[in-house]
Parts: structure tokens; C-alpha cells; sequence
């Protein structure tokens, strides 16, 4: 009953267009007091029944704009504020928000049109700088993001906001006198704010002055005792000068005000090791094993830690994991034959170290190539103390990570390739949307590999399975039988022996494209897995979350040589030009170069000839989206989300809608 009197209550409050033109000062001003209670969907149910009954009330448009944009429906509050503006053309707050929400649309050029037209009616407004600065900063524009930010400072000189935010673009612009002034000036004017600390420790632990650097840290901290993030800094500063001790007590603290940190874990177990705490160590690296059950690094390391504490067998099982996960891991094979050796078995340990040496020789034959050099280091112990945004993401075969400051967290969807597995049951099955080849088809038949689809999706055989068919192939001579073996090599992450069985098939003059096709996916899976591995462990290259501190990592970054991987793309098209799938893989390598216009030019091409290919629609929306192209990056995924691609709805959610 009560709850019947409260609808109706409410009905007669913001309901009846009888009394709308005498209560519009009421609904204008309750809808207002809504937005302010955080009561958006209140506020715009309100400010329907006013602009239902007054439609050019430009101040209702822009309320209900403020509220549809709090609730992250981007689009519709540009569209009312657009709205706001055709009432009142000369409205600068209505531009300057409909400015702010493009920015976070990814329409850069659209919002930097509007900071201009606020700027025509209201050249001193300083929010209007500020928020410009913001849209150049986004837009890779640091010497205007500078600028506006200076404009701001002139104004506003006693918001630190301003010297941060200009601090932070002068960083990006390798000025790192120019930004730790302006985070000087940013503790002068605001002396208590945490951040300010925060950010010029940073910056001097990246110039390794730790000592001042655990000094910023440690104010910032006296004001924010609960900032995770700061004791994470301060134990990397702590233990590049040796307080082994206080490094441990601020992982503690990081952990305890932010339990989701796996490089925390990670860096603990490290130390632990160092200070003789084994037990506690296995328990870290436990722990990050539960949230990246696929890093290679985490078994090694705890294995090493096994093996110190006696415990053989866990030892020799983590070894066993990390070989599973990467079998041309020299170094894991060295330890495995010690703890074979220890536990008695001789012939296991000898059969691993002349495993572990035949792969060493083969790296060191090929130490010209990048790829291959750290691992020809049988020294290389992999535990080195990691920064907050080490690569920790699980080391599979989904190649492609997007590696951009804004869009990181999103992975293309991988590479195709012939492979075996027992997915797909809808093979054979006519499809409109499914791509079919006669020349595709007859060569999987003529291989007679039981399984052999094209495909870009990890397989779902049994690893038994899998070494099953390797083993009953064990001297392959036709070519149906190398390629065979070099698929089940391949689904084994044995890279190198999968690339020889193709080298060998290639050599004999093949003119199979799908010879050339596999050979540059494996060879780009193989980049891919080991590039993730040693991004586990670059040095401490970038010491801030924030975007900025990347700059040392540009500089120093390792490499990979692609060129291989593009040529047989490339002469694989040549052979089979009709074939989309391999544009699409041509496009995936082009994402990894960097070269993202090739990137999409080789996407439009696979959809050209297969205007079904969901994948396709997918990628090239998340490159659309990483060059700020997001409209049209959202409408390709969205294309995508319809052909069948249930993650695409996510990424709208995620990036489409904010």
C-alpha cells in the first residue's frame, strides 16, 4: 500500500502535461536536484515530462545530456546536447560537454571543433582549457596539450591539476626537467594532495634516484596511507637499494590495499626467495599461478624454489608444467635433468640435458636473430624484481596482443591456420555465412589427416591425443605426413621442430600455399609466445601506470623481425589470391609492425571476398578504435557481434559506449 502511494506520488509530481506548463520550474529544478543525488535515470524520466511539454527548452536538453552521459549512454548525450545547442547556438557549456563526451566517443576532431566554438563565445574560461588539454593529450598532441594546459595555469594558478596534467604531457614530450618542475610547482600550491608525491617519485625512481624517490613516495603515503600503488613503488625503490626488508613490508601493504596484483605476488615470492622464506615464496607464486595459469615463469621459478627447500618431486612437476607450456625452454630442461639426476634417474636426466644442449647450439646458431638470444643463456635465472605493468597476461597462442597505451587490454582475434581438432561440428554443413573453397577442400582431403580443419580458434583435442598422432607419425615421409607432424608439433608449442619439418617441405619446391601459410603462423605464434615471455622480465623500463612513463620502454623495447612471417604471407597469396583467410593473417602481422593503415587495407581485401568473415570485422574494428576511428571501429565490431562473435558485444560495452 505504500509503495502504491509512492507511484502515485510520484505520477502527480512528474506526470500530468496539464500541469507541466505551470510546474515547469519545478520539473527543471527537481530534474537538476536529481542529477546532483546521482539519481540519473530520475533526472531524465523528469526532464522528458518538461521537454515533452516545453521542446525547446535548451536547459532540459542539456540536464537530461548530463544525465544520459553519467550513465555512460555517450550518444544520446551528444545528441542532447546538439539539441541544447540548436536552441541556443551560442550555449559554451552545451559545446564544451559535447566536446568532453566525443573525447571519450574517440571523436577527437568533432570534440576539437567544439573546444574552439566554446573558446569563440568564452575565450578565458579555464575548464575549457583544461578539458582541451585532456582531447590533445588523448590524441597523441602533447605540444597542444602543453599549451592549453599553460593557458589553464595562467588562470587557475593555484589548481594543481594544471602542472600535473602538463607534467605529464612534457613527459611524453622526453621532458623530464620540464615535468618534474611542474610537479614541484604542483606540491607548492597543494602541499597535502597525495598524487603529487606520487607521480614526481615515479619519475625519480625512473632516473634511479631512489633514494629521493622513497622520499616523495613516503610523503605520499603520510597523506594516502591506503595507496596501494605507492608502497608497490616504494618496495621497487627499497630494493634497488638493498632494504630487502622494507622492499617485503610496503608488498605487504600493496597486497593488503590491492589483493588483485599478481606482479606483487610475484615480486614478493621473488624476494622471499632472497631472504630464505621459501614456504611463504611457493605460496605467492601459488597464488599467481591461480590467476595466470598459463606463465611459464611462475613454474619455473617455484620449481627452482622446490628444489631448494628438497621437495624433488613438486620440483620436477612444476618442470613438467613449464616444458608442457613451452618445450623449447632450454633452462627449464637443465633443472629438470639436476632433479631427475637427484631423484635417480639417470637416463631421464641425461636424455633433458641433451635436450637442453641441442636446443642451446640451435639458439646460438641463430643469436643474429633476437628471437632466439635470450634463451641461448643457460644463465639466465628469471627473477628479476618486475614493474607494476609487466606483461602478465597468459602466454597462449592468441596472437596479436594490441600493444597501444589506450587500447592494451585487447587482443586481436588470432591467426588461421590448418590444424587438427574435433570442434566444428557444423563442417560440411551448407552455410550462407560460412566460407567454403573446392580447392581448400580438396587439399585437406588429398592430406588424409583425420580432423584437419582451417581454423583460428586453439584446438580441443586432448594433449594424450595430441602426442598420440605425434608419435604414431614418428618418420613421416610423404607430404601429408610432414605436414601432419609439423600440426602436431605446433600444438605442442614445439616451434622450432614444427618450423623444420616445414622448411623441409618448402625446400622441395613446393607450391602448397598452405605450406607457406602455416610456416608464417607458426613462425608468428613462436615470436608471439617468446615475446611475451621476456616482456615478463624487461628490467624496469616504465615505472608508471599512467600512460606517460612509457617513454623509456619506447627506447629500449626489443624488436622482432616479422619479415619472414610477411613474405610468406605474401607469396602464399601469390599461390592462392583468392584464399580471404590469408589477408586477414597478413593484417594480423601488420597490427604487431605497427603498421596499422597496411593493417586495415589487407582487412578491407579479406572482406571483400568473404563479406561474412566475422573475424575480419572484429580486427579491423579494434584497429579502427586504437587509431580513434571509433564510430566506424563500433560498427565493424558490432557487424562482427551479429556474424557470431560473442565477445564483440563486450568490447561495445567496454569501448563503444564510453
Amino acid at each position: 500500500m505504500k509503495r502504491r502511494f509512492l507511484i502515485l506520488l510520484f505520477l502527480l509530481l512528474c506526470s500530468a502535461g496539464a500541469f507541466a506548463q505551470l510546474n515547469k520550474s519545478y520539473f527543471f529544478y527537481k530534474g537538476r536536484e536529481y542529477i546532483i543525488a546521482g539519481r540519473y535515470r530520475d533526472a531524465i524520466e523528469c526532464l522528458n515530462i518538461l521537454l515533452r511539454s516545453e521542446p525547446h527548452e535548451y536547459e532540459g536538453y542539456f540536464l537530461r545530456g548530463v544525465a544520459k552521459f553519467n550513465l555512460d549512454d555517450l550518444s544520446g548525450a551528444q545528441i542532447d546536447f546538439g539539441k541544447a545547442i540548436e536552441e541556443k547556438p551560442a550555449y559554451t557549456q552545451a559545446y564544451q560537454y559535447r566536446a568532453i563526451t566525443r573525447s571519450r566517443m574517440g571523436l577527437y576532431n568533432e570534440a576539437l571543433e567544439d573546444f574552439h566554438m566554446a573558446l569563440e563565445f568564452r575565450p578565458d574560461e579555464a575548464s575549457v582549457f583544461y578539458s582541451r588539454g585532456v582531447t590533445y593529450f588523448l590524441n597523441r598532441d602533447f605540444e597542444k596539450s602543453v599549451s592549453d594546459f599553460t593557458s589553464f595555469i595562467r588562470l587557475q594558478p593555484r589548481e594543481p591539476e594544471g602542472y600535473l596534467n602538463r607534467g605529464t604531457s612534457l613527459l611524453y614530450l622526453r621532458d623530464t626537467v620540464g615535468a618534474e618542475k611542474d610537479y614541484d610547482a604542483a606540491i607548492r600550491v597543494n602541499p597535502y594532495w597525495s598524487d603529487s608525491y606520487m607521480r614526481r617519485g615515479l619519475l625519480k625512481l625512473m632516473k634511479s634516484n631512489f633514494k629521493e624517490s622513497i622520499s616523495d613516495l613516503s610523503k605520499s603515503l603520510s597523506i594516502d596511507s591506503t595507496y596501494a600503488l605507492a608502497y608497490f613503488y616504494r618496495a621497487i625503490a627499497r630494493n634497488n637499494t638493498s632494504d630487502l626488508n622494507g622492499a617485503l613490508s610496503d608488498f605487504d601493504s600493496s597486497i593488503k590495499y590491492d589483493s588483485t596484483n599478481s606482479v606483487a605476488y610475484f615480486n614478493r615470492a621473488i624476494l622471499r626467495s632472497q631472504v630464505g622464506d621459501y614456504n611463504n615464496a611457493i605460496y605467492d607464486y601459488t597464488k599467481v599461478s591461480e590467476s595466470n595459469p598459463e606463465n611459464v615463469l611462475v613454474y619455473y621459478n617455484r620449481g627452482s624454489t622446490y628444489a631448494t627447500l628438497g621437495q624433488l618431486e613438486k620440483a620436477k612437476k612444476d618442470y613438467d608444467r613449464a616444458i608442457s607450456l613451452y618445450p623449447d625452454f632450454a633452462n627449464a630442461y637443465l633443472l629438470r635433468s639436476t632433479v631427475k639426476a637427484a631423484l635417480g634417474d639417470i637416463q631421464g636426466s641425461k636424455s633433458d640435458r641433451n635436450i637442453a644442449e641441442s636446443k642451446i647450439k640451435e639458439y646460438r646458431s641463430k643469436m643474429n636473430d633476437s628471437l632466439f638470444s635470450a634463451y641461448a643463456d643457460t644463465s639466465q635465472q628469471f627473477n628479476r624484481i618486475l614493474s607494476f605493468d609487466a606483461n602478465f597476461a597468459s602466454q597462449n597462442k592468441d596472437f596479436s596482443s594490441i600493444k597501444s597505451d589506450i587500447r592494451r587490454d585487447i587482443k586481436l582475434l588470432p591467426l588461421y591456420r590448418l590444424t587438427i581438432a574435433s570442434r566444428d561440428t557444423t563442417y560440411g554443413v551448407a552455410n550462407p555465412c560460412k566460407y567454403e573453397n573446392r580447392k581448400l577442400d580438396r587439399f585437406i582431403q588429398s592430406t588424409n589427416i583425420e580432423g584437419l580443419r582451417l581454423l583460428n580458434f586453439p584446438t580441443d583435442l586432448q594433449t594424450e591425443y595430441i602426442e598420440y598422432l605425434d608419435k604414431k607419425n614418428n618418420n613421416p615421409s610423404s607430404f601429408g605426413d610432414i605436414f601432419s607432424k609439423s600440426v602436431t608439433l605446433s600444438l605442442q608449442n614445439q616451434y622450432s621442430a614444427a618450423l623444420n619439418y616445414l622448411n623441409y617441405i618448402i625446400g622441395q619446391g613446393t607450391e602448397e600455399p598452405y605450406a607457406y601459410m602455416n610456416r608464417a603462423t607458426v613462425h608468428a605464434e613462436m615470436i608471439d609466445f617468446i615475446s611475451s615471455l621476456e616482456g615478463n622480465y624487461q628490467s624496469m623500463k616504465n615505472l608508471d601506470p599512467d600512460p606517460a612513463s612509457r617513454l623509456k620502454q619506447a627506447s629500449t623495447k626489443v624488436q622482432y623481425d616479422y619479415s619472414a612471417v610477411i613474405a610468406d604471407f605474401q607469396k602464399a597469396i601469390e599461390l592462392m589470391p583468392e584464399l580471404p583467410h590469408l589477408y586477414y593473417n597478413l593484417a594480423g602481422i601488420f597490427v604487431a609492425t605497427g603498421d596499422l593503415p597496411k593493417a586495415i587495407e589487407q582487412y578491407n581485401k579479406a572482406i571483400e571476398l568473404f563479406p561474412y568473415f566475422a573475424e575480419a570485422y572484429y580486427n579491423r574494428g579494434i584497429v579502427q578504435i586504437m587509431i580513434g576511428e571509433t564510430t566506424t571501429g563500433c560498427m565493424d565490431i558490432s557487424r562482427a557481434g551479429e556474424f557470431g562473435i560473442d565477445n564483440a558485444y563486450s568490447i561495445i560495452k567496454k569501448y563503444c559506449s564510453k
